[in-house]
């Protein structure tokens, strides 16, 4: 039911993020930096740096090693980027190793474009597109740090260019005064900077501990109601055997009560109370009320239900809905398998909701292996495997649906399950599809079709299937609590 690959591809853009903000390096050398979660050791990091002619090539590469209900996930990540010594961006690969699935993007930038050549499952996607203007790479973020200095309460921004994202993240750099940190037992006189990552949701924060080089030696994170950190040591340490964390247990969430009979539930409420610090933000849907009261947040989920269908396809001007019926890097709607099986799932069907019913319940017949050993995998990957859980059913739904011109996204959030991992009465991270019928958003969850959308579903980000899309889980999965549950029951009229 419960998948976590997408909440372990967060782990490995903050780790990158953590390894791209302060990264300068006055000597041609290899460094290692621990990766530690929660105080244990889950990996570690090696940077690279070296200088041929006019050419700089920084490389980071990762290891870590986490557990997912009682197994042990090995994942590993190369990123390389290859700039000129005045920091013009040139190029850069990001190679991604994880359930023994490799994902590969690869860049040339050249007069103000930039090919990405992405890889995966044997399936291949080219993109061109304009190279961000200011954005940087290790090189550039580098000098930019030698030329803004360490004085105590100084600021600036950068723009720093993520290829798992495609896109240019700003960065405000805030310095901070000195202080002495402990580097597993040496304390070093360093100063702390701050980096604010505006991210898509929720801006996330990593302080670093620099020298008078502005190398960091060690960096830390809060995430999903945990702290992620990286630490220099020698390689003897960097390279021993890990700890293995298994988070999906600290990721579930106790329920204040059972709940039974949950499709019999016209809306449910629930009071959540922040258990981390920054504000937690949680977002108003078509089928969701978020509102503050005495110190909680009380979200409201009623299922939307439009008054009448639409004929397809979505020929309206809704912004947000036309902008969710495009071909996505996860989401291929023009892919001529997606393609296929949307015409067969919806055969002569012409309404909009009938159509997407009827793909939901397609999609969960057409995925015969439902295990968690595939990778996030994209819509084309599914199509093509049949294979994989909860993210896998929600992104092959959503492209799909955007194959026959009804308007998808992706929700990621929360579910109630009965028992998961030896817990009962829980709520577990999951992941669903939206869909835009009649001017609202409808929810989908092909993992338990037919209608598998209920009040049980609580929403915390929405994007087009991309990984990126839901970094905001960072400042909400895990940093909250329910304390109570109201839940209402439908009526005779409201059954009909």
């Amino acid at each position: 039911m419960v998948k976590k690959e997408q909440m372990i591809r967060l782990f490995i853009a903050l780790s990158l993020c953590l390894t791209a903000i302060v990264t300068a390096q006055t000597q041609e050398e290899k460094d290692y930096l621990a990766i530690l979660l929660e105080g244990k050791k889950i990996g570690h990091a090696e940077h690279t740096r070296s200088i041929e002619g006019a050419k700089v090539t920084t490389s980071e590469r990762l290891t870590m090693t986490l557990g997912r209900g009682g197994q042990a996930v090995k994942i590993e990540s190369t990123e390389i980027h290859y700039e000129t010594l005045d920091g013009k961006p040139l190029g850069f690969e990001m190679r991604l190793n994880m359930s023994g699935i490799e994902q590969t993007h690869i860049g040339q930038i050249a007069d103000g474009k930039v090919t990405i050549t992405t890889e995966a499952m044997g399936q291949q996607q080219q993109v061109v597109m304009d190279w961000p203007a200011g954005a940087l790479l290790s090189q550039g973020m580098r000098l930019q740090q030698e030329q803004h200095g360490l004085a105590e309460g100084h600021t600036y921004e950068v723009e720093i260019f993520r290829p798992d994202m495609r896109r240019a993240i700003k960065a405000s750099v805030q310095v901070g005064a000195k202080t002495n940190v402990d580097l597993f037992g040496r304390v070093v006189e360093l100063t702390e900077v701050k980096v604010t990552m505006h991210v898509p949701g929720q801006p996330i924060t990593v302080t670093s501990y620099v020298d008078n080089e502005t190398k960091a030696l060690k960096s830390l994170v809060p995430m999903m109601g945990m702290t992620l950190e990286m630490i220099q040591c020698d390689k003897a340490f960097a390279l021993r055997d890990d700890d293995v964390v298994d988070f999906l247990d600290r990721l579930s969430i106790k329920s204040p009560a059972e709940l039974t009979d949950i499709g019999q539930k016209a809306s449910i409420q629930y009071e959540l109370t922040p258990t981390c610090e920054g504000p937690l933000t949680i977002p108003s849907t078509s089928n969701q009320t978020v509102r503050k009261e005495n110190g909680r947040i009380v979200v409201a989920v009623q299922p939307a239900a439009p008054a009448s269908d639409t004929t397809l396809p979505y020929n309206g001007d809704d912004a947000e809905a036309l902008a969710a019926m495009k071909p996505t890097e996860y989401l291929q709607s023009d892919d001529e398998k997606v393609q296929e099986l949307a015409a067969a799932a919806i055969g002569s069907t012409t309404e909009t909701l009938k159509a997407a019913r009827q793909i939901e319940s397609f999609v969960n017949g057409y995925i015969t292996t439902k295990d968690l050993s595939i990778g996030y995998a994209s819509a084309a990957e599914v199509a093509q495997s049949r294979q994989g859980d909860c993210s896998e059913h929600a992104v092959l739904a959503a492209a799909m649906c955007r194959a026959v011109g009804i308007p998808a996204r992706v929700v990621c959030g929360v579910v109630y399950v009965d028992s998961f991992i030896g817990q009962k009465s829980v709520f577990g991270g999951h992941m669903w599809t939206e869909v835009y019928v009649a001017g609202q958003w409808l929810g989908l969850d092909a993992t338990r079709a037919p209608d598998g959308f209920g009040p049980g579903h609580i929403s915390l980000a929405v994007g087009d299937g991309n990984p990126s899309d839901f970094f905001s889980l960072v400042n909400t999965l895990g940093c909250f609590k329910i304390d109570k549950i109201t839940a209402n029951a439908k009526t005779e009229k409201a059954e009909n």
